[in-house]
C-alpha cells in the first residue's frame, strides 16, 4: 500500500502532484497546518485541502482537473429565463462570512460538510488579507445564494457554493464568469467534476497541463482590489448560451 507523506510544520514543501495516489484520486499529503502562507504555496502548485472533522487535513492534486474558461460558461433556456429577471441583485465581497456558513450547511442531500470550523477561520483570513472572496446573489436584501474562493493572479479557484432557491448558485456562477472575463482572467479551477459543473460548461484538463497553465497564470497581475465590486451585470455582455 502507498505511503501517504506527512507535511514537516516548520516547511511548507509539498510533494510532486505526479505521486498523487489513484485511489482514492489525487490524495497528496497529510498534515501541515492551515496557514495562509501554505494554503498559497499549495493553491500555486494545483493542490488543495479537503477533509473531514475526525480527519487530520488532506491535501489533493486529482487527476484529471476540471477547469471552466469563463468565456465558455453554458446558459440554458430556464437559467436564461431567471437571469432576465429583474428581482435579484449579485454582490463580490459583501457578506463573506455569509457565504460560509451557507456553504457549510447542512440539508438531506448534504449531511456533513468538509467546511470544518479550522476551514473556516483559515479563509476569513485569506479573505480579510484581499485573497479569498465571495459572490453574493440578493433577494429584498435576502441571501439567497452564492459562492467563495480563491483569486490568485489570473486564475479563480473555486471552493463551494449553495442555494437556497432555485438557480441562485448558477446566478453567482454566470456573474462570476462575466466580471472576471472582463477583467481577462482565463481560468477557473472547479477542482473536481460533477453533473452541475459539466452542465455550466466545465471540462477536464491533464493536471500537468493545468499546472503549466497555473505556471503562467498565476504569476500575471490579478485585480488590484482587495475587496472586489461586482460592476458586470447579465445582459450587458453576451456569454455563451
Amino acid at each position: 500500500m502507498p505511503t501517504i507523506p506527512w507535511l514537516d510544520i516548520d516547511k511548507l514543501d509539498f510533494p510532486d502532484i505526479d505521486s498523487a495516489l489513484d485511489d482514492p484520486n489525487g490524495l497528496l499529503a497529510v498534515g501541515g497546518d492551515l496557514s495562509t502562507d501554505r494554503i498559497l504555496a499549495a493553491y500555486h502548485q494545483g493542490i488543495f485541502p479537503w477533509y473531514e472533522e475526525s480527519q487530520p487535513i488532506l491535501w489533493w492534486s486529482p487527476e484529471p482537473r476540471t477547469v471552466l474558461n469563463p468565456q465558455d460558461v453554458y446558459i440554458n433556456r430556464s437559467l436564461r429565463k431567471a437571469l432576465r429577471r429583474e428581482d435579484y441583485s449579485v454582490s463580490f465581497d459583501r457578506a463573506f462570512n455569509d457565504v460560509l456558513d451557507g456553504c457549510a450547511e447542512l440539508s438531506p442531500k448534504r449531511p456533513g460538510t468538509w467546511i470544518t470550523d479550522d476551514m473556516r477561520t483559515a479563509y476569513r483570513a485569506l479573505h480579510q488579507q484581499g485573497w479569498a472572496h465571495s459572490v453574493e446573489v440578493w433577494r429584498e436584501e435576502r441571501l439567497i445564494g452564492g459562492l467563495y474562493g480563491m483569486g490568485i493572479g489570473q486564475v479563480f479557484f473555486g471552493e463551494s457554493m449553495f442555494s437556497r432557491e432555485a438557480n441562485a448558485s448558477k446566478i453567482a456562477l454566470v456573474h462570476l464568469c462575466g466580471q472576471i472575463q472582463e477583467w481577462g482572467y482565463p481560468l477557473i479551477d472547479c477542482q473536481v467534476g460533477n453533473d452541475y459543473l459539466d452542465n455550466m460548461g466545465a471540462q477536464e484538463i491533464a493536471r500537468e497541463k493545468f499546472r503549466q497553465h497555473l505556471s503562467v497564470y498565476t504569476n500575471l497581475p490579478g485585480h488590484p482590489v482587495a475587496n472586489w465590486t461586482m460592476n458586470w451585470r447579465y445582459g450587458q455582455k453576451t456569454l455563451a448560451e
